[in-house]
Parts: structure tokens; C-alpha cells; sequence
């Protein structure tokens, strides 16, 4: 009898070792069931705002007059025209001819256009063609993912689960259930939660898409903040159970004896 209650309690122990193992949470969209269609929100592409940096270069058949429009580089490293401005206070940038151009609230491609017309409507230029690169834009990424740190936007769009693979995955460790991303809207920064173990959760939320100077912060597990802690001797962890285990089979063979 004094045997079994050996191994009963053993088996509490263990149970409750593996409980608290399990109960973390480390699988992406758990909810998605295969056949089924999730529906997507529209695509939101980067739009310029104030103190971005953009290359915009003109090209045209007429290689000189295009000259005029770009900015020569003086940096001593290329030979060619790095043509890049900061969206100012007003959100314009200052072309040379063109003048201001207002290009804060648009997109890459709605520049585009804007500064094409207005090469058009100056008749200096029959053929422009514009490009416009980013330059200096990006997103921070912190906390429990692979690879910290401020990462470039290249494209147009880039979504939260693009950010996160791009910045080496979570970490084991890290919370899937409650990531924070902050955005800063209208000179206020804005906090917005988001589980990616949750579908709906994800691909509903305001964040989905990333624009440029957005802040994600993935916050450790229970399991990796108690280990971090300077006591770390908690109920959470392998060390407590350890301990608990050895204490319990020594008072149990003690009693049994």
C-alpha cells in the first residue's frame, strides 16, 4: 500500500511538471482548419509621413535635362545622383524646378504620380519616368524574437507575420498570445495587442500591416520571466519542481520505512 502511495504521489508530481510545460502556447493561428478560407483585410501600403527619407530620381530619354532634377552626388562613393530628401514639417519635399511637392499621406506610387504630372505640366520633360526608393524607413523590433533591432522597409507593404519572420521568428520564449505593437498616430503613440495564436485576432487587428516607425515588442513567457528574475526559486520553475520531487520522495521513503 505504502508502495503505490509512492507512486501516486510521484505521478501528481509529474503531472503537474508536465502541466505547466504544455500550457505553453507556441503554435501560430491554432484556430485555422484545413478547407477553410480566412478572409484577409485590404492591404494598407506605406504611406509617406513627416521626416521620412526618399530616393526619387527622374529618368528620361533627354539624360540632361533629367540632370536638372536630381541631386548630384558629392559623397565621393558613386558617380552617380543619390537624390534623396526629407519629407519636411508641411510634408513636402523641395525639388529642384518643381519646388515643394506635397507628399506626406501618399503612397509610393501616388508620389509617383504627382511628380510626374508635375514634370508634365513644366514641359521641360516629355517621356519622365520616376523612381522612388525608401531610405532610412523601417520598424523596431524587440524583445523575445531571433534577431533585435530596427529593421529597413523595402517594400510597400509588409505584414506583422512578415516583421516577425524577417526578424529571425519568436523565440521559445516568447509570448505568441499578446504582442504589443505601438504606432504613433496623429503625435500620439498608440498601444494595440495582438494573438497570433488566434486568427480572427491577427488578421482583424489595425496592425496587420506595419507602417514605418511602428515598435513591436514580443514580451517573455511566465516560464522565461521567472528564470530571469533574481530570486528564480518559483513555483514556474524546473528548479522549484526539482526540488519539490526530491524533498517529497525522501519524506515519503522516510515515512515508508
Amino acid at each position: 500500500m505504502r508502495k503505490y502511495l509512492v507512486y501516486i504521489l510521484l505521478y501528481c508530481i509529474c503531472a503537474g511538471i508536465t502541466g505547466c510545460s504544455s500550457s505553453r502556447k507556441i503554435v501560430y493561428l491554432q484556430d485555422i482548419e484545413p478547407g477553410i478560407s480566412m478572409m484577409v483585410q485590404e492591404p494598407k501600403p506605406i504611406r509617406f509621413d513627416k521626416g521620412d527619407k526618399l530616393k526619387i530620381v527622374v529618368h528620361s530619354r533627354d539624360g540632361e535635362v533629367a540632370k536638372v532634377f536630381n541631386i548630384l552626388d558629392n559623397s565621393g562613393q558613386g558617380n552617380g545622383y543619390h537624390s534623396t530628401y526629407v519629407v519636411d514639417d508641411n510634408g513636402c519635399v523641395d525639388m529642384p524646378v518643381l519646388g515643394l511637392i506635397k507628399v506626406a499621406g501618399l503612397t509610393r506610387q501616388e508620389a509617383i504620380n504627382e511628380i510626374k504630372y508635375r514634370l508634365l505640366e513644366s514641359r521641360m520633360l516629355k517621356d519622365p519616368v520616376i523612381t522612388i526608393t525608401y531610405e532610412g524607413m523601417g520598424y523596431s523590433m524587440l524583445g523575445e524574437v531571433g534577431s533585435p533591432g530596427r529593421k529597413s522597409i523595402s517594400r510597400d507593404r509588409i505584414t506583422l507575420l512578415e516583421a516577425i519572420a524577417e526578424s529571425g521568428d519568436l523565440t521559445i520564449d516568447g509570448r505568441r498570445d499578446n504582442i504589443l505593437v505601438l504606432r504613433t498616430e496623429n503625435g500620439k503613440q498608440v498601444p494595440y495587442r495582438v494573438d497570433i495564436l488566434d486568427t480572427q485576432s491577427l488578421y482583424s487587428s489595425p496592425v496587420y500591416y506595419l507602417q514605418q516607425n511602428d515598435i513591436v515588442y514580443v514580451e517573455p513567457n511566465e516560464r522565461k520571466a521567472n528564470t530571469s528574475s533574481a530570486n528564480g526559486n518559483t513555483l514556474l520553475t524546473p528548479g522549484f519542481w526539482m526540488t519539490a520531487t526530491s524533498f517529497v520522495i525522501s519524506l515519503v521513503l522516510l515515512v515508508t520505512k
